[in-house]
């Protein structure tokens, strides 16, 4: 079940801000786990080079690159790495994002539009690059990160527009690219997380908001969900493992949310 042997995924994102487990770390580690070779993307060395440390401690296999999602030159670089590396990809996992706080009058022109950059055109470039070597080999899985914000508005008051409408964007744009590619046997699908407890709520979300104050926040995120924790980025991971596995083959163009219950308002 769920077996990637032979299989070569990228992963971006795949480093952490942190000690600890986020979205990406725990995907790239659990598809190696699984039997896959994964090519590690981030733009910080030491953060992908952890996984990588990690990956191979348990017998996996992974090679590292450094690259910056938002450069279309970095992009087509990183993938021809891959080949270089691997000799094929079968597995894409667009996993690089963040939010910035503000909402339409608030926040700056240029945070909206590296908010926009930074969720939505890196999905979009790796797709872009990707996807031509897919075609050549006669399928493939695409998985975008996008969250639950992207369908749903904060109830603990937080706007974050840019986010909001990036992360709706790439629900769409996953859509849109499954529509286009499904005769070509490339399936594009997309992971809604909810309120996760990775790395970046003590090493990035404290500090936005809550005064630095971790228990206070987690305390207040667990509370928001009706299962009464938060998830983690094995939650993520395993949403990922299952959509970019031979098992989700005939799924492609939709949605897995992963939010403990929070957007069906079980509680």
């Amino acid at each position: 079940m769920l077996d990637l042997t032979g299989k070569v995924a990228i992963v971006t994102g795949a480093g952490s801000v942190g000690p600890g487990w986020g979205n990406g770390k725990a995907t790239a580690t659990l598809l190696a786990r699984q039997g896959a070779a994964v090519f590690l993307i981030d733009i910080n060395a030491d953060a992908v080079g952890e996984t990588h440390s990690i990956i191979a401690g348990e017998g996996g296999i992974s090679a590292t690159h450094v690259c910056d999602m938002l450069s279309s030159a970095d992009v087509a670089e990183m993938v021809q790495a891959c080949l270089d590396r691997f000799k094929r990809i079968d597995i894409l996992v667009n996993n690089v994002g963040g939010s910035e706080p503000g909402n339409v009058v608030t926040m700056p022109e240029e945070v909206f539009d590296r908010q926009v950059a930074f969720n939505l055109k890196t999905a979009f470039l790796g797709c872009k690059y990707v996807i031509p070597i897919m075609e050549a080999q006669g399928c493939g899985a695409i998985v975008n990160i996008s969250s639950v914000a992207g369908v749903r508005n904060s109830r603990g008051g937080r706007t974050h527009t840019g986010y909001s409408a990036s992360k709706a964007a790439v629900i769409q744009f996953s859509r849109s690219t499954a529509g286009a590619f499904a005769a070509q046997n490339i399936r594009c699908n997309t992971v809604l997380p909810g309120l996760m407890h990775t790395p970046l709520v003590e090493f990035r979300l404290a500090r936005q908001l809550s005064g630095n104050d971790a228990a206070s926040l987690i305390a207040s995120r667990n509370a928001q969900v009706p299962m009464g924790k938060m998830g983690t980025g094995w939650d993520v991971a395993h949403a990922v493992l299952f959509l970019a596995s031979d098992e989700a083959g005939y799924i492609t163009g939709t949605e897995i949310v992963v939010d403990g219950g929070l957007i069906a308002g079980l509680g």
